[in-house]
């Protein structure tokens, strides 16, 4: 085993955790990210084919009132641009109502996305890191309190650090690591009763050479409550010169094999736009229920959004050493970019003050 000493240890290399890193860099704390992937980015996941747009396969959308994401891209140098989702939408109330085209009302909130794909934020926060920050392929088993500082294990190194910042899912780092000594009970029930944003979310795209679907009598946007999928969206690129739909998959089809998913797919969307439709250049999907180091099963059935940005996740632990945060823990915008981007700011004023006191 080997080992590596280091103030702060990050467990998560996803936007919050890479988040933390970056602002603790910018006060000379040392600072060393684990990811248990082979790749970093947590839920931020765009697949990249060449002259094709880039595919959104996790957090996408961003809106005005999210000011610190926006405000972190802004200092990145990265842009953002509108979403299309036309005037008119595509709607299948249910299987007793044939398929509609309707009119979407008129909306004032605009979403925006990532002008080169959302793992452009990914990779401007890693790249502004020290090397050897980030390191990969390490699942922490354990975390121990010793006299002066804490003790964490991986499969094949010992990482002593005077603070844990765990940016995993809470119901996630409940079940797959063990805490000595153990957690308060109550703040043992929160972890596993909190829900997971994306856990079982099935995200897919089809890439086109044209976009059929803005032809006057049709639409990007789907809304549907019959076929596999339950809302589509124009996904073509910032210049609009490359063009794709994505959107969200019925959790039911998370058995299926990729083939299966994306043949009904393909199916729902000939009804809709004719053989057109099947003339796409690569079909992507992402199903977050097989992310093992995303989602763990949970033996109840948890409620979405249950318990995000609940109070005790504001509190350290540990003899104040262990911090727990990432997207659920936020009260702002919980689940979503601007939460993971709030929840890392929060622990890093916590930690500016104890080691700038």
């Amino acid at each position: 085993m080997k080992t590596i000493k280091t103030d702060v240890l990050i467990i998560g290399g996803g936007l919050t955790g890479l988040t933390l890193a970056y602002l603790l860099k910018s006060i000379n704390i040392k600072v060393k990210v684990l990811e248990a992937n082979s790749t970093i980015g947590g839920r931020i996941n765009t697949k990249h084919n060449t002259n094709q747009a880039p595919i959104e396969l996790g957090a996408t959308w961003l809106i005005d009132q999210q000011f610190n994401a926006l405000a972190l891209l802004k200092e990145l140098g990265i842009s953002v641009f509108k979403q299309h989702y036309g005037n008119t939408a595509i709607y299948h109330p249910n299987k007793t109502q044939a398929v509609q085209l309707v009119e979407l009302p008129e909306n004032n909130l605009v979403s925006y996305r990532v002008t080169n794909g959302t793992y452009s934020i990914i990779k401007s926060l890693s790249e502004r890191l020290s090397e050897n920050t980030i390191t990969c392929n390490q699942k922490i088993l354990t975390i121990k309190l010793l006299a002066d500082d804490l003790e964490a294990s991986s499969n094949d190194t010992t990482y002593y650090c005077k603070h844990i910042v765990s940016t995993l899912p809470p119901l996630l780092f409940s079940k797959k690591i063990a805490i000595e000594p153990a957690l308060p009970q109550d703040f043992q029930e929160l972890l596993l009763k909190t829900h997971t944003w994306m856990h079982n979310s099935i995200r897919i795209g089809f890439t086109y050479k044209t976009p059929f679907w803005k032809s006057k009598d049709t639409s990007g946007t789907i809304y549907s409550s019959v076929g596999v999928i339950q809302e589509f969206y124009d996904h073509s690129n910032a210049n609009s010169n490359l063009y794709a739909l994505s959107g969200f998959m019925s959790s039911a089809f998370s058995k299926n094999k990729k083939e299966e998913r994306k043949k009904l797919a393909l199916k729902q969307l000939q009804s809709y736009y004719g053989d057109q439709a099947l003339t796409f250049e690569s079909y992507e999907e992402c199903v977050w229920a097989n992310e093992k180091y995303t989602t763990s099963t949970s033996d109840r059935f948890i409620i979405p959004q249950s318990n995000n940005g609940h109070p005790l996740f504001q509190n350290t632990y540990l003899d104040n050493k262990l911090f727990i945060a990432g997207a659920e823990t936020s009260p702002v915008f919980p689940g979503k970019m601007e939460g993971a981007i709030t929840s890392a700011q929060f622990v890093f004023e916590k930690l500016k003050a104890i080691y700038h006191n």
